[in-house]
Order: structure tokens, then C-alpha cells, then sequence
């Protein structure tokens, strides 16, 4: 592993008054940064209550560790979750979108996490068999992500990275603001994840929750099932989302599931629990 990295991007909306729920870590996937999360999801599940975090991995947005990206692997990426999850006022519930599920997931098999949301999930069985995929179905995707030389990216690396991440409706200054915050990733990592090195059963009982898109290109469904399999729970599969959901118009069909499964399967529970303990005393 890396020597820790302390500069960390992190992009923060808090509720206006006190809130007593838990606050949300916002992971990343690759080749993008904090800024994801920020148009839409950040703001709106501050105004739900929850103080929502997102950090840009090490070599990624603001964050230091540029000159060791290459070598950076998912343990690293672990490490910088866990050095920001303990600045937060009290554990995160940890929200991981496709390569920050994996980072997630190989939190869960070291170390008890109280609850997790994973969106757009890297198979079980790691980019293999998503690469092969791909080739045969789109492989001037594979070709131009090799050639990536980002932000400077050429009308026709953009046309072919447009259809795989986002939807035809998506707002042309989102998209633009998405490609500017495009950026190169972890040979390392990509490896980490091909060989899938992130598997595994969580090491203690965590609350978790699984979605999908019908129409994401990357992530599938037949993936999102797989992943939901692995851990035993019945996945959200939402439609008319590409795989950057949280970028879409229509992002509200991303989040609003995951906020039904937060206040009723981590706020609810925590609420009741004092009750119960009193209940038990009396």
C-alpha cells in the first residue's frame, strides 16, 4: 500500500437545522471525481436531513496523490474513505457508485460497517467478463478508454463515451461540467478490479441496499442481481437511467428509492432502538 494521502477533496451540504441522522459518505466511481455528486444528490439529501459528504479518491479532482496514481489500488482508495469517514461527526453510511461500491465492498469483508448503499456495482465476478462484453458490443469504448487524455478530449472520444455513461436527455452543461471533471485512472485499480480482489462476505451484519438501472450500458442488470445475490438482499432496479444515474434529469428515480430504504431500514430501526431498551428496563 501507498503512504496515507492526506489532502482530500471533500464537498459537504449539511441540513439547515439539527438533524439526528447519520450522515451520508458519497464514494466515486473511475475516471471521475467528488463533483459527481454534487448538482443534485448532495444538496437533495441535505434538505432530507442528511449531512451528505462526497471525497475525491486519491490522483482524482483536487485530491493529492497525482504522482502515485499509477500505482494506487483499491486498498489505497479503502484508506482514504476511512481517514475521511473518521473527520465526520459520527460513522457515515457509506454510498459507493460503481468502482466506490467495489472500494465499499472490500470495506465490508475487513471491517464492521453499519449500513451501505451500492450503486451500479462491479460484478462478483470483476470487469472480465463486463470487458468481454464490451468488446464484442461497443469496442471503440474499450479503445478510446485506453487512449484517455483527459480533460483534453477529442469530439470522437467524446461521442463514444457519451452513449455509455449518460443518457440522450441529459443536460448539455451537466455533461460538459461531467467531461471537463473526467480524469485518468489507476492501472492498479483497474486491476484490482478485474481480478475482483474486493469479493467476499461482510466480516459483521450491515444493512444494505443494491441498485441498478435497466438502461445502464455498464453496470447491467443481470450485474446488479449478481452483486445483490452475493450479499442475500433483493436489488432496487430503476429505468430510464444511464450509467452516471446521478447526473440524469431524471435522477430523483436514483435517489428517492435509496432514501425510502435509508429512513426505513437505517433511521427507523435507530429510533426505536432507545424505545425498545426502555421498554425492556420498565
Amino acid at each position: 500500500m501507498l503512504p496515507p494521502e492526506s489532502r482530500l477533496e471533500v464537498r459537504s451540504r449539511v441540513p439547515k437545522g439539527i438533524s439526528a441522522k447519520p450522515p451520508l459518505l458519497f464514494v466515486h466511481g473511475g475516471y471521475c471525481d467528488a463533483w459527481c455528486w454534487e448538482p443534485f444528490f448532495l444538496p437533495w439529501f441535505a434538505a432530507q436531513g442528511f449531512p451528505s459528504y462526497a471525497l475525491s479518491l486519491r490522483g482524482h479532482g483536487e485530491s493529492g496523490g497525482q504522482e502515485s496514481l499509477f500505482v494506487a489500488g483499491l486498498d489505497d482508495y479503502v484508506a482514504d474513505v476511512e481517514h475521511i469517514s473518521a473527520t465526520l461527526p459520527s460513522p457515515p453510511i457509506l454510498i459507493g457508485h460503481s468502482m466506490g461500491a467495489a472500494v465499499v465492498e472490500r470495506l465490508l469483508t475487513t471491517r464492521p460497517i453499519r449500513a451501505a448503499a451500492l450503486i451500479a456495482p462491479v460484478p462478483p465476478g470483476g470487469l472480465g467478463p463486463v470487458a468481454s462484453r464490451l468488446m464484442v458490443w461497443q469496442p471503440e469504448y474499450l479503445i478510446n478508454m485506453q487512449r484517455l487524455d483527459a480533460p483534453h478530449l477529442s469530439g470522437d472520444i467524446q461521442a463514444a463515451l457519451r452513449p455509455m455513461y449518460f443518457s440522450e436527455t441529459i443536460d448539455p452543461k451537466i455533461l460538459a461540467e461531467a467531461f471537463a471533471h473526467l480524469t485518468v485512472e489507476s492501472p492498479r485499480a483497474i486491476l484490482d478490479l478485474m481480478l475482483r480482489l474486493h469479493g467476499g462476505k461482510p466480516v459483521a451484519p450491515a444493512r444494505l441496499f443494491v441498485l441498478g438501472s435497466h438502461d445502464d450500458r455498464i453496470s447491467t442488470p443481470i450485474d446488479v442481481n449478481a452483486t445483490a445475490s452475493l450479499y442475500g438482499v433483493v436489488p432496487t432496479i430503476v429505468r430510464g437511467l444511464a450509467h452516471m444515474m446521478m447526473l440524469e434529469r431524471d435522477w430523483e428515480r436514483a435517489a428517492r428509492p435509496l432514501l425510502e430504504w435509508l429512513e426505513r431500514d437505517v433511521v427507523a430501526p435507530a429510533a426505536a432502538a432507545p424505545r425498545m431498551r426502555r421498554a425492556s428496563r420498565s
